[in-house]
């Protein structure tokens, strides 16, 4: 993807936002739209969703990943963020395809908002019946 001396880059997608993700050889330092980690994604639970990847392949202290992410909400973008780690660590060592698929962190989670009917309040919420 994009590959300039030793980086290495995925793109991440999740409901309805989008990940552009570039790691290289590093201390471990993860920086969300230019923040740490942990200010950027608060919960725990979702830093640890952003951390899966590392931790599978057993390669969290060794790269830096820098991480622009827009759209969707911010469980959404932790995703997107998992999936676009997972993608940038195949496209830098093959061989960690196997456990990343195996733990499906590959797979690119499908579901999405289902859009609105007219003449309903939401997609399929219908309005109160009254019969008299």
């Amino acid at each position: 993807m994009m590959e300039t001396v030793d980086q290495f880059g995925g793109t991440g997608r999740r409901k309805r936002a989008v990940a552009r993700v570039r790691i290289a050889l590093g201390q471990g330092v993860v920086t969300v739209n230019g923040k740490p980690l942990d200010e950027y994604f608060s919960r725990d639970s979702l830093q640890q969703i952003v951390r899966q990847p590392l931790e599978v392949t057993q390669t969290s202290g060794r790269f830096d990943v820098d991480v622009k992410t827009l759209g969707g909400g911010i469980a959404g973008q932790a995703g997107a963020v998992r999936h676009g780690i997972a993608r940038a660590l195949v496209d830098m060592d093959e061989s960690l395809r196997e456990p990343l698929r195996k733990n499906g962190l590959l797979t690119r989670d499908p579901r999405e908002k289902e859009s609105k009917k007219y003449g309903r309040k939401r997609a399929r919420k219908r309005f109160q019946f009254s019969k008299r």
